[in-house]
């Protein structure tokens, strides 16, 4: 098998052509094996991330120990270029500290919500708040003055940092937040009741002294959706994600500090933290971001063959407009990674045969690190995420957090007794209830659905909510948007349940076409797609209703939004 072949090889080879396709050897590992091995997290008493890890890797540098790769490399449309090395990314954080802690006042575990796009102050405010011991809460720019509220009362931050694009609907709001005291505006202009970013960082000294943080101390708090009630505030601590994300930057991104790895990640989600700062920069490579108003196939393309870009991770969606383009160029990369929802196998082997190149998949949460993935060496199988990461104990549970036997549909758990995982979450802050609520047993609940085989790969069946229950079958949407994606006149597809008289629901497809059939005749394209599902998979699960639609809902990270077509369907708003 693969992960043999790699075990013998991976010493001598340099990237070659295996099996008709590329493969480049694990930089870190020998195989799956041997990353359980060699898996031992310390956790120290006390951790900072900024001064353990960040200024360890500019004394490399300094003393001539590390390669001429920057830290962080960012471009954008226009050309524009900012590098920075990791001793010249210690001076502009610290200057920022030196902002936060004096000019703002901030003491440590003060949270600071941030707003930004993909631009070099959203890294620079996350080293900050790390060197200073504040709680960083990122945000999408997508947030309405209702969600901003929300996040501002509940938190109650002291600071928020965003642009003139947030900052009318920040000021719309900020009355009613009794905590909030600072405003800092990142823009060139000024305006009035707000601190200039750029002028405080210019007037403020380079020289700051790190606090000392303990390993548990609370280091960020993301807000996740839940299908009921308000968004949930996400704790992790200053060893959660900090050395947590060792197992993503050593093992599933197989990063050294030769590597230019580009993750695609809205700012305001956990990914970007995983894969934009700390898995990277754990293992000294260099983060590149391209700063794109929205997601375009030619430019992503453009990107890839232009830059020495190695590592590329962006979310399946992204690989599914990808592969409609031409896919000619070259490219430099090395490694290709995807996380966020399943990938369709049938995306995987165009990519595969249009680049070469694999893509290995991840899964997580923002409550986790890498929960389980396919990496370097292993066999891959397609529609399976891989096999669990050495961080976590995975098992498909029952409702009473029973191991279920293998090949047997359940809840994806991690065993957190007798000792809990110090890179899981700490808690939902200021909900007790619905913390409790994650833990069964002896397990922590996803809230995913999932099956484990014979080999150990796990495979995702659906959101616990997702799965849809018609005439006694369980229905899997992934499982029949995979046969959807088959069919050439599929572009990409989302199956919800949908109500039904009879069977009390049944599967219903949302499909966007491809340019060349959205000119044929509708009804009858319906019934070819249904046949074709009939054929490919178990009858009971084709999709009794299609809808063609010229695009599917979607978070700014690029996941589907089955919510939202569910709840259509239906009549909830």
């Amino acid at each position: 098998n693969e992960e043999e072949i790699v075990r013998l090889h991976c010493d001598s080879w340099p990237s070659s052509w295996i099996r008709g396709h590329r493969v480049s050897p694990p930089q870190n590992f020998t195989g799956y094996e041997s990353i359980k091995q060699q898996y031992s997290p310390q956790i120290p008493e006390y951790f900072n991330f900024a001064e353990d890890v960040l200024d360890v890797w500019a004394e490399k540098e300094k003393k001539g120990e590390k390669g001429s790769n920057p830290a962080f490399w960012w471009v954008n449309d226009r050309k524009q270029e900012v590098r920075w090395s990791f001793e010249e990314l210690g001076f502009h954080s610290r200057r920022l500290a030196n902002v936060l802690s004096g000019a703002c006042g901030l003491n440590q575990q003060d949270r600071v919500f941030l707003v930004l796009p993909r631009v070099p102050e959203w890294w620079l405010v996350n080293v900050a708040c790390l060197r200073t011991g504040t709680v960083l809460l990122p945000g999408t720019s997508q947030l309405t003055a209702r969600d901003i509220l929300h996040r501002l009362q509940t938190s109650g931050a002291r600071c928020v940092i965003t642009d003139e694009s947030l900052a009318p609907l920040l000021d719309a709001v900020a009355s009613q937040c009794s905590s909030l005291q600072h405003k800092i505006l990142v823009s060139p202009t000024k305006r009035e009741g707000w601190k200039n970013f750029g002028d405080l960082v210019r007037n403020a000294s380079s020289d700051h002294e790190c606090v000392k943080t303990r390993s548990d101390d609370p280091m960020t708090i993301f807000f996740t959706s839940g299908t009921t009630g308000s968004p949930k505030m996400t704790q992790h601590s200053h060893s959660s994600y900090g050395i947590g994300l060792t197992v993503n930057g050593r093992y599933w991104l197989d990063l050294t500090e030769r590597d230019v790895l580009w993750n695609t990640s809205d700012t305001g989600w956990a990914k970007s933290a995983w894969s934009s700062v700390y898995a990277p920069w754990i293992q000294g490579a260099c983060v590149f971001i391209h700063h794109m108003p929205r997601f375009d196939s030619h430019t992503v393309l453009e990107t890839l063959s232009s830059y020495p870009i190695s590592t590329f991770c962006t979310a399946p969606t992204a690989y599914r407009m990808l592969v409609q383009e031409d896919m000619s160029r070259y490219f430099n990369l090395q490694h290709c990674l995807c996380a966020g929802e399943p990938i369709n196998p049938e995306v995987m082997e165009k990519w595969r045969s249009a680049t070469g190149l694999d893509i290995y998949e991840g899964y997580g949460q923002t409550e986790t690190v890498l929960i389980a993935g396919t990496f370097k060496g292993m066999k891959i199988k397609p529609g399976a995420f891989g096999k669990a990461s050495p961080e976590y104990d995975v098992q498909v549970v029952d409702e009473a957090g029973n191991v279920l036997p293998r090949g047997v549909e359940g809840n994806l758990g991690i065993r957190v007794k007798p000792h809990k995982p110090f890179s899981l979450f700490t808690e939902y802050t200021g909900d007790p209830d619905r913390t409790a609520e994650c833990y069964v047993g002896d397990f922590y609940l996803t809230g995913d659905r999932g099956v484990m085989d014979e080999d150990d790969y796990l495979w995702f069946v659906g959101r616990a909510d997702d799965v849809i229950l018609s005439a006694g079958y369980r229905i899997g949407p992934f499982e029949v948007e995979n046969a959807l994606i088959e069919h050439q006149a599929v572009a990409e597809s989302a199956v919800v349940s949908s109500p039904d008289p009879i069977r009390g629901e049944v599967v219903k497809a949302f499909v966007v076409l491809t340019a060349e059939y959205k000119s044929q005749d509708q009804d009858q394209l319906k019934k070819e797609l249904q046949m074709y599902v009939k054929k490919v998979t178990a009858p009971y699960k084709y999709p009794r209703k299609v809808e063609f639609v010229e695009q599917l809902p979607k978070t700014v990270s690029g996941k589907i939004r089955r919510v939202e077509l569910r709840n259509k369907e239906w009549g909830r708003s």
